[in-house]
């Protein structure tokens, strides 16, 4: 198996040993292990930890397309010789140069590090009790790492089985090779995109020139 791009008739066990050769899974999968033994440990359960985790799963379709917009879209600004660009930016442009390279699929360690440093300052001094931080931090480790998977397995030659995996599929797949300004939701499909306006019919939608080459920076 090459190291940028897996073979067809690709099996979902193929895929998920794969996925396990790289960094992002891990690092989230341990920040989620972490937390559950320490939201165990703490204890103190109470109704708003059964709320908050079904407020966040409303909401994580439109964070996940405030992020894909804002942050992976962001065009480098330009102050006098310096260049404001993220690497989140960067890699995400590259992304979408080449959508099978594999490593690029996955969410950068460096800036993973940093948001999970984020996470954890989050979970320690937003919550007005602790227990409810780490059923924050819980909670979104489990989306992350259920965005990290979907997104890979888009990009694989693995081939959609069920209908609700095959949306998914096809709307992120219309944001890669028909035009980059629509489809910005990965984990679902016709929902945020819906709510903002970017899910059109993709037969009355031309195809971008700047798909594979974001905003035509390289």
């Amino acid at each position: 198996m090459s190291k940028t791009q897996l073979r067809r008739g690709l099996t979902l066990g193929d895929a998920f040993r794969e996925f396990l050769r790289h960094p992002s899974p891990w690092m989230i999968g341990t920040t989620l292990l972490l937390a559950l033994a320490a939201r165990i440990l703490v204890g103190d359960w109470q109704i708003s930890d059964a709320v908050l985790p079904l407020v966040m799963l409303a909401v994580f379709p439109a964070f996940e397309w405030v992020v894909h917009v804002m942050v992976l879209h962001w065009r480098p600004k330009h102050l006098g010789p310096i260049t404001l660009d993220s690497e989140l930016a960067r890699k995400h442009r590259q992304h979408h140069v080449d959508p099978r390279n594999i490593p690029l699929i996955f969410i950068p360690t460096r800036s993973l590090m940093v948001v999970v440093i984020a996470l954890l300052a989050i979970t320690a001094l937003a919550f007005p009790r602790l227990g409810l931080g780490l059923t924050f931090l819980l909670t979104i480790t489990v989306f992350g790492l259920g965005y990290e998977w979907t997104h890979y397995l888009i990009h694989t030659d693995y081939k959609p089985k069920r209908a609700l995996y095959k949306a998914v599929w096809r709307n992120h797949r219309h944001h890669h090779y028909k035009n980059e300004h629509f489809w910005f939701t990965v984990t679902s499909s016709g929902t945020a995109d819906r709510v903002f306006g970017t899910y059109p019919d993709p037969a009355e939608v031309a195809t971008s020139p700047t798909a594979r080459n974001l905003h035509g920076v390289g």
